[in-house]
């Protein structure tokens, strides 16, 4: 069984006529039972109501780009991202309705919870590989709903939400609860407990400010998955693996360590482990638009993420006034004006992060149950482009991503081999 694994696909673009670029990826990946990659894009006639928020850009884009996609061979598709809602329940709709229509197999989305946590198969000649999706990064009312004997459900994300709990010390804790007394900054949260509107808390503990606090020894912080959504997760991983020689399991997350979006959240490794011990084959990890560590947990890859591979968030066509007030601008200005705006004239944000520029797309060999290799191929994103023309894949042969990918594995124990231009991850 030979999979391809891409991270993010944030196409607002159609691919130029005759670009070599993509035949040359098209070419590399050609032979692959599946090709996976993260649709992060709704894509429709401006269908759906704007959502009063966003995952950072109302991400729309014309069908044909899943055209595109296709074109590049992907047959596998999560959509469970912070940007599937973008355009609420209608844009979700519709965009589940194109990759219908085009015979895409897609998870982590649907007309339900139970649609979009359930597995997705497609068959091949080497065996049928499940794909099960789910995103950490979400605005709450972005969660899909199952139906009741007599409310039907609600469309929305697959979510793996995480449990938050920071940790003080006494003194700390005394000055919390004297900003909180003098301020009310939780007045309304504390009489909803009392009203029986909220879940009444632990004794020891204290909400400030919406966040739950512990007395301790020192200062620090622990995130925890959401028992309910591993355990739903793990239910599908159980399901799958019954109806499937081959799972893979796709979660998008932009949280991170610190500042550090190289290192993935705590919570995250907790699930994606949890993830294989239920028997998931591999993790495909993306959300943070950079490159993250490979882990090789029981023998199994977790790819906690793989970056980009199409990047065009500045090349969305059209937007909501809420960009524009957000930005100061009056609803007449053009996208161009917004973009601007956002990134300082060319000053900051995504567009002048290197990283953000360079990413690899994975190739997995396996003999049933065994992984025999894992090969990381650079690709390049065009980084000193114009924005307008940015974001569309190259293969290069520049090894900077390759080593920084290296490092980022170490702490979990994983070798990685840098030669010839490419990256061997040590399997055995």
């Amino acid at each position: 069984m030979r999979m391809i694994a891409t991270g993010d696909s944030f196409i607002a673009r159609r691919i130029p006529e005759n670009d070599k670029r993509a035949k040359n990826i098209k070419e590399w990946m050609n032979g692959a039972d599946v090709r996976f990659t993260n649709l992060e894009i709704t894509t429709h006639h401006k269908e759906g109501y704007p959502s009063p928020f966003s995952g950072g850009t109302w991400a729309m884009a014309e069908p044909s780009v899943l055209d595109d996609l296709t074109y590049y061979g992907f047959n596998l598709y999560n959509w469970a991202t912070n940007h599937t809602m973008d355009y609420l329940q209608g844009g979700l709709l519709a965009t589940e309705r194109e990759l219908d229509a085009r015979g895409l197999v897609h998870a982590g989305a649907g007309r339900t919870l139970a649609a979009a946590a359930e597995p997705r198969y497609i068959d091949t000649v080497q065996g049928r590989v499940a794909l099960i999706g789910a995103t950490s990064t979400f605005h709450e009312a972005s969660l899909a709903g199952d139906p009741t004997p007599h409310i039907k459900g609600r469309p929305g994300i697959n979510p793996l939400r995480y449990e938050e709990v920071y940790y003080v010390t006494k003194s700390e804790m005394e000055t919390l609860k004297q900003i909180s007394n003098n301020t009310d900054i939780d007045a309304n949260e504390m009489l909803n407990r009392l009203e029986g509107f909220s879940v009444e808390g632990g004794q020891d503990e204290f909400l400030f400010s919406g966040k739950l606090f512990k007395s301790a020894d020192r200062s620090y912080r622990v995130r925890r998955p959401v028992k309910q959504d591993i355990e739903r997760l793990t239910a599908s991983i159980q399901a799958a693996r019954r109806q499937a020689d081959y799972v893979i399991v796709s979660l998008h997350s932009h949280e991170m360590e610190g500042m550090d979006k190289n290192k993935p959240a705590d919570f995250l490794q907790d699930a994606a482990r949890a993830c294989i011990d239920a028997g998931a084959h591999t993790i495909f990890g993306h959300g943070p638009h950079v490159v993250r560590g490979v882990e090789l947990y029981q023998g199994r890859p977790i790819f906690y993420s793989l970056g980009n591979f199409i990047f065009q968030n500045d090349s969305v066509s059209y937007l909501p006034s809420d960009f524009y007030h957000k930005y100061g601008l009056r609803t007449d200005a053009n996208v161009a004006d917004g973009y601007d705006i956002r990134s300082d004239y060319g000053r900051k944000g995504l567009g002048v992060n290197p990283n953000v520029w360079e990413s690899v797309i994975a190739k997995l060999i396996w003999n049933g149950d065994d992984l025999q290799s894992i090969e990381l191929q650079p690709i390049n994103l065009g980084f000193k482009q114009a924005r307008y023309q940015k974001g569309w894949p190259e293969l290069t042969d520049n090894v900077e991503v390759l080593q920084r990918i290296k490092e980022l594995s170490e702490p979990f124990g994983t070798e990685i081999v840098v030669a010839d231009n490419k990256a061997i991850v040590v399997c055995t």
